[in-house]
């Protein structure tokens, strides 16, 4: 694993999924599409920041693939801040579910309200900043993998987020937060589906969207989950397609077929938003595929 940098790590570094570990990384209620995308939350940029008085921006923080993720700090505390692209009713859902998720248990980035209450401005958000290091053994993702279940296990029935869409209602939709399967040629299409179907067996439940080494701080027996950028309602097996394969899962079927998926699921996610590293992962779909005949 890469170890722990000596810079303070953020509250949300964006992306999880593009720094694998050495330790064998392999990565990264209801089936509906979600309601309609309303008008973003962003609008007022860095200037929205006065709503927090005090707070400086110091620098930017690695990731910030998809939103960008500043370190700031307050009277010498330091802070993480971000402004997310998300529509307003995505971004809202994202934190109903972060203050529920803690108080089941889940260690998640705490957010830093305005001066009069407020939980963002225009999609710009204030972030407890969170210490820890990389996971960096089976010991490490073991402590990922019960978080993930307590996750799972605490949001059976959540509501999809708006404008996002399970994998299920992917098998015939063509759109769902950031997949755009209409704008994949259609043999991608087909193949990303195909390898949706041997996991949809399972309950539903909010998944985090983007387990990978730089979105888990560990702190002593503290693992906290950052960036739910990605988060939605789904069947809880992609949380675990990439973790090493050394560390037990609570999925039932052939590991293969779980890595499939989701690579699959990288590969339809970001074949817009990130086409060079979609494509990487459709190709490294194909060798997969080929390596394991699933």
């Amino acid at each position: 694993m890469r170890p722990a940098p000596a810079s303070p790590q953020p509250a949300g570094s964006r992306h999880g999924r593009h720094r694998p570990a050495r330790l064998t990384w392999a990565g990264t209620a209801g089936d509906n599409e979600g309601g309609g995308v309303d008008e973003p939350a962003r609008g007022g940029g860095w200037a929205a920041l006065a709503a927090w008085t005090g707070v400086e921006l110091v620098r930017a923080l690695p990731g910030g693939h998809r939103n960008e993720v500043m370190l700031a700090e307050r009277a010498g505390r330091p802070l993480v801040v971000r402004r997310s692209t998300r529509p307003r009713a995505a971004l809202e859902w994202e934190l109903d579910l972060l203050e529920h998720v803690r108080d089941c248990g889940v260690a998640a980035p705490a957010l830093v309200p305005t001066d009069d209450g407020r939980r963002h401005v225009d999609g710009l958000l204030v972030s407890e900043f969170v210490p820890g290091r990389y996971p960096a053994d089976v010991a490490d993702w073991r402590r990922v993998a019960e978080q993930l279940a307590v996750l799972h296990a605490a949001t059976g029935g959540w509501p999809q987020r708006p404008g996002f869409a399970a994998s299920g209602a992917l098998l015939d939709g063509d759109r769902g937060g950031d997949v755009r399967l209409d704008a994949a040629p259609a043999p991608v299409a087909r193949l990303v589906r195909s390898a949706w179907l041997p996991v949809q067996q399972g309950p539903r439940c909010v998944v985090h969207g983007d387990v990978g080494p730089t979105n888990v701080l560990v702190d002593g027996s503290r693992v906290t989950l950052l960036d739910w950028d990605e988060a939605r309602v789904d069947v809880p097996w992609f949380d675990y397609a990439f973790l090493p394969d050394e560390v037990p899962t609570p999925w039932p079927g052939d590991r293969a077929q779980l890595r499939a998926a989701g690579l699959a699921w990288e590969t339809a996610t970001c074949w817009q938003a990130e086409p060079v590293y979609a494509r990487r992962r459709l190709a490294e779909l194909h060798r997969h595929r080929r390596r394991t005949g699933t």
